[in-house]
């Protein structure tokens, strides 16, 4: 009788430890998902900010281009005043000459 006993207590001992077992391994599953999303989204804000730094380096691409193409368009303006006074000049010496 007594030895039943004994085995009745060893076999819930066991189950005991099983289910702590199994319990056990669940949180670490469930730590695993949580470090890994974790990560994910970390890669996910990486890109994020790797994105806005590229569309800053292209407006200021952009910016530039827009000035250059300002002065560009500036000098243009400039020559055509030279022509302009240039031919001017000649209309004044035929008026005078």
């Amino acid at each position: 009788r007594e030895s039943e006993r004994e085995r009745a207590r060893a076999r819930e001992s066991a189950r005991k430890s099983e289910r702590e077992r199994a319990s056990e391994s669940a949180r670490a599953r469930e730590s695993a998902r949580e470090r890994e999303s974790e990560r994910a989204r970390e890669r996910a804000r990486a890109r994020e900010r790797a994105s806005a730094r590229e569309r800053e380096r292209e407006s200021a691409r952009e910016r530039k281009r827009a000035r250059e193409r300002e002065r560009a368009r500036e000098r243009e303006r400039e020559r055509e005043r030279e022509r302009e006074r240039a031919l001017e000049g000649e209309r004044a010496r035929e008026r005078e000459g």
